[in-house]
């Protein structure tokens, strides 16, 4: 089975993660295995509040996982790349990325509103409410998520054998 990888990149508000969270659910309807990563480059992203055990455990500078019923949760010191994070994923379909322009992946801009052409160097297609005519992007439409999951599905790249 494949191991597929999308990215999505866009300014702040420029709904990255409403599509990505669209695309995630009809991805899951079809029974794929769906990972989700975030970029968060300021480290303001807050997963745990002070006071509580595994924020303590945390704050020790282990490493430290919580188990529970209904998920797993892993706080780690450690920076890693998008294969290493995906290796403590385990098994899964399709991973979609949002962020991490530097990366060398198969990537999809998202523009809400205002279209920042800065971020066209680095995208294979532009996902938009207005049409965008370029010779080196497709467009996709914003509101088509049919459309918009076909596409990723055809142009995610294959990672299997690197991770």
């Amino acid at each position: 089975m494949k191991k597929l990888i999308m990215a999505f990149s866009g300014p702040s508000n420029s709904g990255k993660t409403t599509l990505i969270t669209a695309i995630a659910n009809e991805l899951i309807k079809k029974k794929l295995k769906v990972v989700l990563i975030k970029h968060d480059p300021s480290d303001k992203a807050q997963f745990d509040h002070k006071g509580k055990d595994s924020f303590l455990f945390f704050e020790t500078g282990a490493e430290t996982i919580v188990l529970s019923p209904t998920r797993t949760t892993f706080f780690s010191h450690k920076e890693r790349d998008v294969l290493k994070a995906l290796k403590l994923a385990g098994d899964f379909d399709i991973c979609l990325v949002e962020g991490l322009k530097e990366l060398k992946l198969p990537r999809i801009c998202v523009f809400y509103n205002e279209i920042d052409k800065s971020y066209f160097a680095f995208s294979q297609a532009v996902a938009s409410h207005k049409k965008i005519v370029d010779k080196n992007l497709t467009w996709l439409d914003l509101n088509d998520i049919h459309n918009l999951c076909e596409y990723v599905l055809q142009n995610a790249k294959n990672i299997q054998g690197e991770i």
